[in-house]
């Protein structure tokens, strides 16, 4: 059985692409981060509290990987 080779050249584009596609939803998801916290009634999370920053982050790298699926 022969595995699909996947390059480094393919692999490093990839990476690009991901890097590329996070700086372009980074604000989307700051923005509804911050939103979140501004919610009256906004329920706090079961864990520590992360910044509005992580908040982006954690929401951005969940969504991302579906952009790459398929």
């Amino acid at each position: 059985m022969s595995r699909p080779f996947v390059t480094v050249s393919r692999s490093r584009s990839e990476a690009v692409q991901f890097r590329t596609i996070l700086a372009a939803t980074y604000p989307v998801f700051l923005v509804a981060a911050v939103l979140q916290r501004l919610r009256p009634g906004a329920a706090a999370p079961a864990g520590p509290r992360r910044s509005v920053f992580g908040e982006a982050r954690a929401m951005a790298l969940s969504a991302i990987p579906f952009a790459f699926m398929g």
